[in-house]
Order: C-alpha cells, then sequence, then structure tokens
C-alpha cells in the first residue's frame, strides 16, 4: 500500500533547509522514488553544498527563487520555525503542494491563517507530526475504539539536549523559535498524538514553566521555557497530563503515552517502538508488531517482518510516501495537514496564556 514510486516519480521536490531534519525530509523523498531537484539555504554556499551532500539537482540562491522555478510541484520547508510561514505561504500562492515541519507557524493566529489558505488553494499542505506513522500508534487507536469511554490519558516527552550551559541552539531566541520551545516543539508532537489517537479533543489546559537553565553561553539569557506541565480535559470528559522537558538527563526522545478506558489500558513508548503495553484488569501483555496479527489499520505501517525494529525513518518515509499519494489524489487515514499544525499552535498558544494567566484557559 506504501510504495508509490511509480506515481511519485513524477514529482519534482524542492527543500529549504539542509540541516538535520532537511536530510530526514531528502531521505524519505527519496524511498518514495520522487526527483529531488533543488534545495535552497541560508547561502548560497550551504545550498550548493546542501545540494552535493542530499542528492539534489540544484542549488538555488534562495526560497523565492526555488518556489518560482517552475522546476518543481511540491515545496519541503525545513527552516528555523519563523520563516516556515512566508515561505510556506508563497508557495501555496505559486500552486505548490507544502511539507512545513511544525510549528507551523511562530503564533496561533499565522498557523489558522496558513490552514485557511491551504483550504482555499485546494493544495495538499502536510506537517510531519510522523510519531502517528508507528504502526503500533495505528494499533493503539484502532484497539482504543473497542475499550469503552476513555477516563486518562497522560504521558510526556522527554529530552537532555539542552541540559548544559553549554548546549544552545537557534530555538531557545523566540525570535526564531516562538514563544513556547519545550511545549511547541516537543508537546506539540505528544498533544496531536493524544488528539490522533483518542479521536477526543483537549478543551481546557492549566500549565506550569520553568527554566532550569537561565544563561546559555552563546546567547546569554533564557526567555523560553526548558520545561512545563500540563493538566487538561477533554470534550467527553477525560482527564489528563503531560510534562515535556529538554532538561531531563539521560531521556533522549522518550515520547510516552498512556490510556486508561472502561475495559482497558494501553501505552506507547516512542523509544520502545515495537511493543505496544495492553493492560487489563485479570492480565495485561505486551503486543509486540508482527505485520501477521495486527490489524487492518496497522498492517500497512508494518513493512518489515516481526523481529526487524521499525524506528523514526520509517515513520518518515510513511509520512512522506502517504503525501505524495494524496497529492496523486489518492485518499490517506491520517495525513496530518495545515489544520493539524494550526490545532497544535493553538494549543500551544493556549498553554502560553495559562501560564501567563495562572489558570484554566479554554481551548
Amino acid at each position: 500500500m506504501l510504495d508509490i514510486r511509480r506515481q511519485s516519480a513524477e514529482l519534482r521536490v524542492g527543500i529549504v533547509g539542509s540541516g538535520f531534519i532537511g536530510r530526514v525530509h531528502a531521505r524519505a523523498v527519496r524511498q518514495a522514488g520522487a526527483r529531488l531537484v533543488g534545495i535552497a539555504g541560508v547561502s548560497v554556499d550551504r545550498a550548493v553544498e546542501g545540494a552535493r551532500s542530499l542528492g539534489a539537482e540544484k542549488a538555488f540562491e534562495s526560497a523565492e527563487e526555488l518556489i518560482g522555478s517552475g522546476l518543481i510541484d511540491v515545496l519541503h520547508v525545513c527552516t528555523p520555525n519563523h520563516l516556515h510561514a512566508p515561505i510556506a505561504l508563497k508557495a501555496l500562492d505559486a500552486g505548490l503542494a507544502v511539507v512545513c515541519e511544525k510549528p507551523l507557524a511562530t503564533d496561533a493566529p499565522t498557523a489558522a491563517l496558513m490552514a485557511v489558505h491551504a483550504q482555499d488553494t485546494g493544495a495538499v499542505a502536510a506537517v510531519p507530526f510522523v510519531y502517528r506513522f508507528h504502526p503500533m500508534i495505528r494499533e493503539a487507536r484502532a484497539r482504543l475504539a473497542g475499550l469503552g469511554r476513555v477516563s486518562l490519558i497522560q504521558g510526556g516527552y522527554l529530552q537532555d539536549w539542552l541540559l548544559r550551559s553549554t548546549d544552545d541552539n537557534w530555538r531557545i531566541d523566540p525570535e526564531q523559535g516562538g514563544p513556547g520551545r519545550t511545549i511547541g516543539d516537543i508537546g506539540s508532537h505528544w498533544f496531536d498524538l493524544a488528539e490522533f489517537v483518542t479521536g477526543d479533543r483537549i478543551t481546557k489546559v492549566c500549565a506550569q514553566t520553568s527554566v532550569v537553565v537561565a544563561d546559555r553561553v552563546t546567547s546569554g539569557p533564557v526567555r523560553t521555557e526548558d520545561l512545563a506541565t500540563v493538566q487538561f480535559t477533554t470534550a467527553s470528559g477525560a482527564l489528563g497530563s503531560v510534562a515535556v522537558s529538554q532538561v531531563a538527563p539521560g531521556r533522549k526522545n522518550r515520547l510516552f503515552l498512556e490510556i486508561s478506558a472502561a475495559s482497558g489500558s494501553l501505552a506507547f513508548d516512542q523509544e520502545n517502538p515495537e511493543h505496544l503495553w495492553l493492560g487489563g484488569r485479570t492480565s495485561s501483555q505486551a503486543l509486540i508488531r508482527d505485520p501477521m496479527t495486527l490489524s487492518a489499520a496497522a498492517r500497512p505501517y508494518s513493512p518489515l517482518p516481526a523481529g526487524h525494529a521499525q524506528g523514526f525513518h520509517d515513520c518518515f518515509d510513511a509520512f512522506v510516501a502517504d503525501t505524495y499519494a494524496t497529492i496523486g489524489g489518492e485518499h490517506r487515514e491520517g495525513l496530518p495537514t495545515f489544520d493539524d499544525g494550526s490545532r497544535a499552535a493553538h494549543l500551544t498558544d493556549a498553554a502560553l496564556r495559562s501560564v501567563k494567566e495562572g489558570g484554566w484557559v479554554a481551548c
């Protein structure tokens, strides 16, 4: 189901940005069988180096030149956050399909405008909430539907890559990364996954944030949160809580989601993605990813036999494959669009307003 190489072979792709995530996008483009026509970067030298290292056909002096070249059908936006909106909007105006990294924009109103503009143009516009593409997440979603009313949603997303004062990144600067760094960067993934698996909407949040490393050696005083805790309620009446941190020693990329329902529970750990914990009153089990036994919803995202571990790259490849299939006129269930990107920006904004106002905020 996920092999669309014949379709996507005609797709011409451009990427703006050639850092870590740009390289991940480029790999997924190649895996889908599309042509990686061009790369644009922060400078001509970076674009030339990016085109060479990523195997693109051409280097472009700017995103504007790439968008206006007439040589591409799809643009992947892999820049710092503050550049997402202007580049993506120009690409939509030029009639291109767009894949834009999250957060879609550094503020909720702009993200909402982008979602409306994508709808108005009729373009395929996708956001890489790629954890949706773990087969065990699809399995969790399918199984949860039969477990009755959800009562509790809880978990966290913990990292340690900004633990030290010598650790630095453009995301720390609110002018580039936006006002909600940890919530917007990794909390957005967790919220998207919680709403995707449960099919339920968060309706109210109460958040706290903390700056643990007050000064960074190269960028100075820190103005964005290192960690946050968020309590919430959902439309169905479920309660929830999540902790997100980029200063949790030893945690590299631990996205954990546990959901309790009337007749059972389930839990997923992104650092152990081959398993799904299924909890019951009389017995519990760890379900191992196996395409021979998975549900119809999960099986297409499990191309490897059991025991052959799948991970982040596989999720990204599946996301891009589904995006390109959608561009080709097919329907792919669960493709995250600009509407989902706008939703994530809205939840980030609500959490930050909660911190500022010191109480519960409606979403």
